[in-house]
């Protein structure tokens, strides 16, 4: 989770005992960052999915979640939405901590345990959890891009097809870029579609 922004959840160790789980309020729910392989998070979902149903914890562990978002990739001057998980190698559980819940996650094959200090699963605050189901929710999809601001680029359509330019700034938002493009002389800036640009 190098670079994911997740207000201040720590990550610091995952926990293979459960020692002193600090008590916890109204009926105990909360939830729990699990760690398990990376490309393997849906499968260990779907896994501890069929464990509650076949033990019966329906009434311990209630949601498992795979915090993913939509981006939009550019490949090959064509746009498709892909689902990216954000915090490769971590799934969300919603449980109510003791010892027989703590156990049908922990020996859930692919998962490898619980993160927390110490010996102790730490649930997420409130907030915490908030910002990761908005982020999940969230309506529009990020674009992907491979060029940066003083890159060159080659404009792909149009009547500056062709021509190389140099990538002057970046409109995220809008999924353009500005492109200062070398015409009899000088350069001119010239706005683009990121569809419309690639990599040389």
């Amino acid at each position: 989770m190098e670079d994911e922004e997740v207000g201040t959840i720590i990550l610091d160790e995952e926990v293979d005992t459960l020692e002193e789980v600090a008590p916890f309020e109204d009926d105990g729910r909360a939830w729990y960052v699990v760690h398990c392989y990376s490309g393997y998070e849906n499968k260990v979902r779907h896994s501890i999915e069929q464990r509650i149903e076949t033990m019966g914890m329906q009434d311990k562990i209630f949601d498992v979640v795979v915090p993913t978002e939509e981006e939009i990739e550019i490949k090959d001057g064509k746009r498709r939405t892909v689902e990216r998980r954000v915090f490769p190698g971590y799934i969300l559980v919603q449980l109510i901590m003791g010892e027989d819940s703590w156990y049908v996650v922990r020996n859930t094959p692919g998962v490898t345990g619980f993160v927390g200090m110490g010996n102790e699963p730490t649930p997420l605050r409130e907030d915490e959890v908030a910002k990761i189901m908005n982020r999940m929710e969230a309506e529009a999809p990020k674009v992907k891009f491979n060029f940066q601001p003083g890159e060159k680029v080659r404009i792909r359509t149009g009547p500056f097809a062709d021509f190389i330019g140099t990538v002057d700034e970046i409109d995220i938002e809008r999924a353009k870029v500005r492109v200062l493009v070398s015409f009899f002389g000088r350069e001119t800036p010239v706005e683009l579609d990121f569809l419309h640009v690639e990599n040389v």
